[in-house]
């Protein structure tokens, strides 16, 4: 799944272009697109996990090793971690995925999360992934911030 492109390259394009558009500037919602079944368990999983507060059920997602990069907080790594950071209630979560991909045993999926399912998104996401020995994809790093402008 190499691009050619180097990473340090994509987030500096980026990062320039995020800097020259006007905050002001509204920005039309992506349109979501069909996961093959097999990532779409994983959103579906998500959801059903954060909506009952179950931490246990929300690290069983990712990797042994995964990562969670929360907005504002440092790295939470590994399964044990990741159930003591999701522990607590959850509440109303639907994703939907912008784009996505899969090659051999890595794949990810970007999208957006709102609190109902047809609502604006009021944040996005990116979730990488592997194939485990299982055949099932677990979440190696998951990243998500609000769509709100910060201060």
């Amino acid at each position: 799944m190499r691009t050619g492109i180097a990473p340090g390259l994509l987030l500096a394009v980026a990062s320039i272009a995020a800097a020259q558009q006007p905050a002001e500037t509204p920005v039309a919602p992506l349109p979501s697109v069909q996961l093959p079944p097999e990532l779409a368990r994983v959103l579906i999983d998500y959801e059903a996990g954060w909506r009952a507060g179950d931490g246990a059920a929300l690290a069983r997602l990712f990797a042994e090793e995964g990562f969670v990069l929360p907005n504002g907080v440092p790295p939470v790594r590994g399964r044990a971690a990741i159930q003591r950071y999701y522990k607590g209630p959850g509440g109303p979560l639907a994703l939907r995925a912008f784009a996505f991909a899969m090659e051999g045993p890595v794949g990810y999926i970007i999208g957006g999360f709102s609190r109902q399912e047809g609502q604006p998104d009021i944040g996005k996401f990116t979730l990488t992934l592997q194939k485990g020995s299982d055949g099932r994809w677990l979440i190696v790093s998951d990243m998500d911030n609000g769509n709100r402008p910060g201060r």
